[in-house]
């Protein structure tokens, strides 16, 4: 007979959209949390607050003059709990490692109430900044936007300084590896992000809600301007956002207790986690992640669950290329929703909160339909990954506390890493490659990993005045990866790419 208050469920869920008239009248990013957790004690019959044992907060960046957010917010939710703490930065899995942790710490016993939240309004942050410094507030990326602020590094010398650069870089040798042209890999693209915009049109708590078909998702236009080769602005993250949102865990003792309806509650199975080097430049490759392959396979494993068992599943959707990895790992088809929010382009993408908005998504979701859902979470440059299973079935939720650290069988699968050489000139080929793109939809350069007859690893820019060089790496005719060259040193000190 189970232990009913050794059970961990989610009770209630909240998430707030904040849309001032004017940036004066917005909440910044606790005022967010505060709404959300709010709206999940709501959700939840009121009352669970001043209970909780436990006050996790995903970090934020839009308003660092905040710092320290958890206690703060405690006393404005008139809490005191035992344990109370936000994370170190803003991941994306950071949702879902928490919710993991809470689940784990109610079947230890060693709580019994716990609330997971957070919030950005990098949206009103970016118009005070810009009324303050007289400025009309612009549509920029803010997190490339913070990352360019910092030191000029060697990656930065080549434009990889934040996501929105990097991530085409996994797209384009995913492509090549899956075998697809650069048309039947678009297509897919904007298939997989039609479908999340479809969802976002009936989900009330979506930032962009309007449906988009695939050819408005792939094709550049004025509004949907090229921001780095493969990917246009409709299937890039969207920051810019005002969004809260988060999550009350409980024993299901506790939740009876209450008085909650069992068929509103969702019961927490357990979870996988396994990461990739911080380092991009040291990875073993880039078609594929072992940190992700291990996270999703254990997750489903260790839950007794495969993808037919599955009604629902959000796959994180910072760009194309992660869920288009995910699914591939487990079979999930493409023309089935990844997501139960609208993904990070019309959902919206709050930094780190993204998966406190599909966790609500999922419970809101699995209280009308389904059994059982799949939430897969990613942090960093595709560096951390974070796998759990929640369902209706409370089976699923027997086998917790448990570990979720699968980081030695991820390290095992990981072949050798290249060695990296900076300022290298000779012969080499293309490892994978990028274009970015100035705000006018002018390229701005190409950016080539590249490999030389040795194995090492190196960066090449191709000038953008190279206008036979761009095409070649974005017009599909010909697959650039694999493709021979050679790399030279111009008069600033960058190396030059040059086909054959």
């Amino acid at each position: 007979m189970m232990d009913t208050s050794r059970i961990p469920v989610i009770v209630g869920v909240g998430q707030v959209n904040d849309r001032p008239a004017t940036p004066e009248l917005g909440l910044d990013s606790l005022g967010l949390m505060e709404a959300a957790l709010r709206a999940a004690d709501d959700d939840a019959g009121g009352g669970w607050l001043p209970r909780l044992d436990s006050l996790a907060l995903v970090d934020q960046i839009s308003w660092p003059q905040l710092g320290e957010t958890s206690a703060p917010l405690a006393a404005r939710l008139g809490a005191n709990p035992r344990i109370c703490f936000k994370t170190p930065s803003a991941m994306g899995d950071s949702p879902i490692l928490l919710l993991n942790q809470a689940a784990n710490a109610i079947a230890s016993g060693e709580i019994e109430v716990a609330a997971v939240g957070g919030g950005e309004a990098l949206r009103t942050a970016a118009q005070r900044a810009a009324l303050a410094a007289g400025d009309r507030p612009q549509d920029h990326n803010a997190t490339r936007i913070a990352s360019a602020r910092r030191a000029q590094t060697y990656r930065g010398r080549y434009g990889l300084t934040a996501p929105v650069d990097i991530y085409p870089l996994y797209e384009n040798c995913a492509r090549a590896a899956y075998g697809q042209t650069l048309a039947e890999a678009q297509a897919e693209s904007g298939q997989i992000w039609s479908l999340f915009s479809e969802v976002a049109l009936g989900n009330p708590g979506a930032w962009i809600r309007r449906a988009y078909s695939p050819n408005e998702i792939i094709e550049p236009t004025a509004a949907n301007r090229p921001i780095a080769h493969p990917y246009n602005k409709l299937m890039v993250a969207n920051s810019s956002v005002n969004q809260g949102a988060g999550f009350i865990v409980t024993s299901l003792a506790r939740a009876l207790e209450a008085g909650v309806p069992e068929a509103r509650l969702i019961y927490v199975g357990r979870g996988a986690a396994a990461h990739e080097p911080d380092d991009f430049l040291a990875r073993d490759r880039y078609d594929a992640f072992p940190g992700m392959q291990v996270s999703i396979t254990r997750a489903l494993q260790l839950n007794q669950v495969s993808a037919a068992d599955l009604d629902l599943v959000e796959l994180y959707s910072c760009f194309p290329c992660v869920p288009k990895m995910a699914r591939r790992v487990f079979g999930w088809p493409a023309e089935r929703p990844a997501t139960v929010f609208g993904g990070l382009t019309f959902g919206g993408g709050p930094i780190g909160n993204y998966m406190s908005h599909a966790v609500v998504g999922m419970v809101l979701k699995l209280r009308e339909t389904g059994r059982n859902g799949l939430l897969f979470a990613n942090g960093g440059l595709a560096t951390h990954n974070h796998t759990i299973v929640v369902s209706r079935d409370s089976a699923i939720a027997q086998a917790l506390p448990a570990d979720y650290d699968f980081q030695a069988e991820a390290d095992a699968a990981r072949g050798p890493i290249p060695p990296h050489r900076e300022n290298y000139v000779g012969p080499g080929r293309i490892e994978t490659y990028t274009v970015l793109y100035e705000r006018d939809g002018s390229p701005k350069f190409g950016v080539i990993i590249g490999r030389s007859p040795q194995g090492e690893r190196f960066l090449a820019k191709v000038p953008g005045a190279d206008a036979a060089g761009v095409a070649f790496l974005t017009d599909g005719r010909v697959e650039p990866v694999g493709t021979e060259g050679t790399a030279t040193m111009n008069d600033e000190g960058d190396v030059i790419w040059r086909r054959i």
